[in-house]
C-alpha cells in the first residue's frame, strides 16, 4: 500500500493529509506563532523608537522654548533700557528748549535795551 500525501490550503493554513492516516497535520500553526511573535517584537521595537523620538522632540522643544524665553527677556531688557534712554533724552530736550527760550528772551530784552539806549542818545543828540 502506497502512502499518498495531499497538501492543500484551507482557511489560510496548509494542511497535509495522507490516505493511510485520517488525521490532518497543521504545519502553519508553528509558523503562525513565530509570525505573531515577530510582529509583536516589531511593534514593540517601533513603539520604543516612537517613544525615543518623542523624548528627543520634547527635549528639543524645551531647549527651543528656553532659548526663546531668554531672547524675550533680553529683548524686554533692551526695550526697558531704550525707554529709559528716551525719557532721559526727552528731559534733556525739554531742558534745552527751556534754555533756548530763556536765551531768546534774554537777547530780546538785551536788544530792546540797546534800541532804547540808542534812541535816547539820538533824542538827546537832536536837542
Amino acid at each position: 500500500m502506497q502512502n499518498e500525501a495531499q497538501i492543500y490550503e484551507k482557511n489560510g493554513h496548509i494542511e497535509v493529509s495522507t490516505s493511510s492516516l485520517s488525521s490532518n497535520i497543521d504545519i502553519d500553526k508553528t509558523n503562525g506563532i513565530e509570525f505573531v511573535e515577530k510582529t509583536i517584537g516589531t511593534i514593540l521595537s517601533m513603539h520604543e523608537k516612537v517613544l525615543s523620538a518623542k523624548d528627543e522632540t520634547m527635549a528639543t522643544l524645551k531647549n527651543e522654548n528656553r532659548f526663546l524665553k531668554e531672547a524675550l527677556i533680553s529683548m524686554q531688557e533692551i526695550y526697558d533700557e531704550d525707554r529709559k534712554t528716551i525719557q532721559v533724552l526727552n528731559e534733556q530736550l525739554r531742558i534745552a528748549q527751556e534754555d533756548l527760550n530763556h536765551s531768546k528772551k534774554k537777547y530780546r530784552l538785551m536788544w530792546n535795551k540797546v534800541l532804547e539806549n540808542a534812541s535816547k542818545e539820538k533824542y538827546v543828540s537832536y536837542k
